[in-house]
């Protein structure tokens, strides 16, 4: 494991000293605060210094904590598909990515009450710079991908992290949680990177077929869909720099706001769909298509595929797509006082003398209803 050092999640015999370094920072103060409201601080921390291991801390702390978070901001977690997971076998789990830190913790607290094993999941190095930050990743089972690196470097932390999901999956038999794409979908559109996927890939047997390794993998798609996205605000700058063609430039301290944010604002409902595992179906891929670069844009294709068509399409993405087009197209799937909710927020938080800006707000929200309307059209002509 000494290749992964720069990486990897706290084993379990360095809980106790990792417990050690943050019990008494004011930010854990303030997380188990708002985790366990009624209870005095001597009865989290006499729980947490008997805490020894990472699924101890999981269970104990962050697994109420989340559900805190749910209870105040939300209207409330509903899952599907979790059925076709088996108790004792590992996936890789590539999800679109609407939120920091939510979409994980969300996905393994319904892993949790479904009786299966939490995962070890993704995040970038960006995220944990702070020393405190970097604890509690480590304590919740996260792996860092380094961000922002020439390409030579690039190319061995690409390495490193790919054979640590290999080794996750196929030696640990560890769920792994992955998003399609490097940084949060901000525009709607999920789409799948076929450099997460090249990445991926690299920890292959010598000669082995990169659609047989995948098969390895038991990659599984997750499809996650909040009601109102708690940082739809946040992602405007990004949105109307991109519409300008303009190059983004983050602001100091802006992901760690985004996080926060994403965990205390409101959210509505959350609905997690977990997807049909893909070895049929990548099978069929190395039948019907032939060369490599064909093979792995049909890899891709398949994953947001299964995303886009395990998507809940709640009230507001179809309140958006009607205002965007200027049409009552999906009239019957929402009520008079769900759209006056959401033109409230929609005129509060977005210019309207802004005509960049309005068009979007309202993609970010309406493009899962063309999406998936545009699959499930695909999918009718072929039958």
């Amino acid at each position: 494991m000494s290749e992964f050092e720069e990486i990897r999640p706290y084993y379990d015999t360095e809980v106790d000293q990792a417990i050690k370094e943050i019990i008494h920072h004011p930010m854990l103060k303030a997380m188990m605060n708002y985790t366990f409201p009624d209870k005095p601080d001597e009865y989290w921390m006499d729980l947490m210094v008997h805490c020894h291991s990472i699924r101890d801390f999981q269970i104990n702390f962050i697994y109420p904590g989340i559900k805190k978070v749910l209870e105040i901001s939300s209207s409330g977690l509903s899952t599907s598909g979790f059925e076709k997971l088996e108790k004792n076998t590992a996936y890789l789990f590539i999800s679109n990515h609407r939120d920091i830190i939510l979409d994980t913790s969300l996905l393994n607290a319904a892993l949790y009450e479904h009786g299966l094993k939490m995962t070890t999941s993704a995040i970038g190095d960006n995220l944990v710079r702070k020393p405190f930050l970097r604890h509690l990743s480590r304590l919740t089972r996260n792996f860092t991908i380094k961000r922002g690196l020439p390409a030579r470097e690039l190319l061995e932390s690409s390495k490193t992290v790919s054979a640590y999901i290999r080794y996750s999956l196929l030696r640990e038999n560890r769920s792994v949680w992955i998003a399609q794409r490097e940084g949060r979908t901000k525009d709607g559109n999920d789409v799948t990177h076929k450099g997460v996927l090249k990445m991926i890939s690299m920890a292959g047997d010598s000669g082995e077929h990169f659609l047989d390794y995948f098969k390895r993998l038991n990659v599984v798609p997750v499809s996650i869909s909040y009601e109102y996205d708690p940082t739809d605000v946040l992602k405007m700058p990004e949105l109307l720099a991109k519409a300008r063609q303009e190059t983004y430039v983050k602001g100091e301290n802006e992901d760690f706001h985004t996080l926060l944010n994403g965990i205390m604002g409101q959210k509505g409902n959350i609905h997690i769909h977990i997807g049909d595992p893909l070895n049929p179906a990548i099978t069929n891929i190395g039948e019907t298509h032939s060369g490599s670069v064909k093979q792995m844009q049909a890899l891709a294709d398949l994953i947001d595929r299964q995303i886009i068509l395990g998507y809940e399409l709640w009230p507001t993405k179809y309140i958006a797509a009607d205002l965007l087009t200027g049409e009552e197209t999906h009239g019957h799937y929402y009520s008079f006082e769900q759209k006056e909710k959401f033109m409230r927020r929609f005129e509060k938080i977005v210019d309207q003398e802004n005509p960049l800006a309005k068009e979007s707000f309202l993609a970010m929200y309406a493009n899962p209803v063309f999406n998936k309307e545009r699959i499930l059209k695909e999918v009718n002509t072929q039958q």
